[in-house]
């Protein structure tokens, strides 16, 4: 299993969840500072993170993303 934190920006309300929609996204909750909501994701292959990442950058509002990748 793979791990990674998905940062968002957005200015929407009710990014986080949106977010929590999205198949591999096991918690999602928003966040001050820099970015508005975390998603955190559990995948079996690291190639589904970028999947998942482009589909949360196509989210409507959403201007950027950072992808931290847990390191075990």
């Amino acid at each position: 299993m793979v791990r990674a934190i998905i940062l968002v920006k957005s200015p929407k309300k009710l990014i986080a969840a949106r977010l929590r929609k999205i198949a591999s996204v096991t918690d999602s909750f928003p966040t001050s500072g820099q970015f508005d909501a975390v998603a955190i994701i559990d995948v079996e292959q690291l190639r589904k993170i970028k999947e998942i990442a482009t589909l949360i950058q196509k989210i409507s509002g959403v201007e950027r993303t950072e992808t931290m990748i847990e390191v075990q």
